[in-house]
């Protein structure tokens, strides 16, 4: 009887590592770094309303685990995004599987020269390279009033540090957004809700292609 018990318990073991390693492995939630500035951020708007927030909620309705960590700030400079990269990197747990960098408006805005905003993303850009975390750059374009010398250096800075790089680029983080006033805050600068929503729906293929 008592062989019969031992031998039952066995079996149950057997059985029940067999049923634990038949189990499909469930995939570690993908870390996603928004790395920019009030685009990132959210500006104006309610925290599930952000711009990381709608791609997070996106990325898991597509079956896609995903946690998207804001470190988007409110005007920063290309030069304040690299200033604090490290210390951003370092507070995470995690290396992340992709980083979104979206910075270069407040340049723009305040027009600084574009040379000083194609060093500091060349600087962002080789960190993470070296640090081997994946990037989608994020691109902006110069605003008309600032004129045409200044566009014609400024615009081209995101699609050629994307290629020297290896990043993936969204050309224009604004597209389909600027200039249309229904999809804007009051300011006429920072997307709503519905902007953000646009914004996701259109850099959505891109970063889903690079988490899976």
């Amino acid at each position: 009887m008592k062989r019969l018990v031992a031998y039952g318990w066995a079996l149950a073991i057997l059985q029940a590592v067999a049923l634990l390693f038949a189990q499909p492995a469930f995939a570690k939630d993908k870390l996603v770094l928004a790395f920019g500035d009030s685009l990132t951020a959210g500006y104006g708007l309610k925290p599930n309303e952000s711009f990381p927030a709608q791609l997070q909620a996106a990325l898991i309705k597509g079956g896609i685990p995903a946690r998207v960590h804001n470190a988007g700030v409110s005007g920063d400079t290309s030069a304040a995004g690299r200033g604090r990269l490290a210390f951003v990197l370092a507070g995470l747990k995690a290396k992340p599987d992709l980083v979104i960098l979206e910075l270069g408006a407040n340049d723009m805005l305040r027009g600084l020269k574009p040379d000083q905003t194609r060093a500091n993303l060349d600087a962002i850009l080789g960190e993470l390279r070296k640090r081997r975390i994946p990037v989608i750059l994020a691109g902006m374009r110069a605003s008309p009033n600032l004129g045409k010398p200044y566009q014609a250096q400024f615009d081209p800075i995101f699609a050629s540090l994307a290629k020297k790089h290896s990043a993936k680029l969204y050309p224009f983080f604004m597209n389909g957004v600027t200039p249309n006033r229904s999809l804007l805050i009051a300011d006429q600068m920072h997307p709503n809700a519905k902007g953000v929503a646009i914004i996701v729906k259109g850099i959505y293929p891109l970063v889903a292609a690079a988490l899976r």
